[in-house]
């Protein structure tokens, strides 16, 4: 039985899709996909939807350059939605917005939402700007300035500052200290050119299985 043969498609044929980034969690857009289109996906790696306005498939980015690389296909309880979770490249939306989703209801009217992904996601963008830019007056500016040993030294400082905040038992404390370290681990990760991407996937790598799948990985790698 193939995994398609699990989902059902309404009586036009089409499954919505929920397409969410892989590195932050983001909603990008939803669309529509019909078999033909999902067993596109899984033999290309792109992902692929249906155009109910144009009755055919389409390609993400095949006009825009801004395709989706599709890490896996998930397929809900029901079987009646499936999620892609992709790296995005470039804005998904044809707004040129990184989400479909930038409109936030406040009341009765639409406003603009904040950008979306996680928080770690949304200041590794702005670390990767000041390293770009290198603007005056930027704290961020002067530790790309100095150098890896300088951020190296407060990345150290910092994970002192945590240590120490977390043996006094202060929350407040804690979780200042913490935030600093994070931040400063960002600039370092920017300073050696490695994505957070990286690290999400090592994470995923380590702790996405199942339990079963985890026993199967730390009896080949007893030293993890």
């Amino acid at each position: 039985m193939s995994w398609l043969d699990a989902i059902r498609f309404d009586s036009s044929g089409l499954v919505p899709v929920v397409t969410q980034e892989v590195s932050s969690g983001e909603v990008l857009m939803l669309a529509y996909a019909t078999r033909e289109a999902l067993e596109e996906t899984r033999r290309t790696g792109q992902a692929h939807y249906w155009s109910r306005s144009r009755g055919e498939i389409w390609r993400k980015g095949a006009t825009s350059g801004n395709v989706q690389d599709v890490v896996d296909v998930r397929v809900d309880c029901d079987g009646d939605a499936v999620l892609y979770r992709v790296i995005q490249t470039g804005p998904a939306c044809h707004t040129l917005e990184p989400s479909c989703f930038f409109q936030r209801v406040e009341g009765d009217a639409l406003r603009e939402a904040p950008r979306g992904g996680h928080v770690l996601s949304r200041v590794e963008r702005v670390v990767d700007e000041r390293a770009r830019t290198l603007p005056e007056g930027s704290y961020t500016t002067y530790l790309f300035r100095e150098g890896l040993d300088k951020i190296l030294k407060k990345v150290g400082e910092e994970t002192t500052e945590v240590v120490i905040a977390a043996k006094n038992g202060v929350g407040a404390e804690l979780t200042a200290e913490t935030a600093d370290l994070l931040y400063h681990l960002l600039v370092l990760l920017r300073e050696r050119n490695l994505p957070v991407a990286e690290v999400w996937n090592e994470l995923e790598e380590r702790f996405g299985r199942t339990p079963r799948e985890r026993t199967t990985h730390q009896e080949r790698n007893p030293a993890r």
